[in-house]
């Protein structure tokens, strides 16, 4: 079975609106616990992280390609957020 590579948007409350974070794995499931205990990436410490989006692409570069988007589109993570209305 090939490897899977995963690009996952994370989402926590902080104080009266949202924050989002973008990254890529392998394993969802290890990564989410990971920034959930304080190891994960620095900017996630201290927080209680959800899983607001996440999609599986074939190569590591396709993963790290589309994490580079995801980052750079504020529109798209602003959408995910569960305080956003629906227009």
């Amino acid at each position: 079975m090939k490897k899977a590579f995963y690009v996952y948007v994370l989402g926590c409350e902080a104080g009266r609106s949202w924050r989002t974070y973008t990254g890529w794995t392998t394993d969802l499931d290890k990564r989410l616990r990971l920034h959930n205990s304080g190891k994960g990436a620095k900017s996630t410490r201290g927080r209680a992280w959800i899983f607001l989006y996440a999609e599986r692409h074939p190569t590591r570069h396709d993963a790290m390609s589309r994490e580079w988007h995801l980052k750079r589109d504020r529109v798209f993570r602003k959408a995910l957020r569960p305080d956003t209305e629906q227009e």
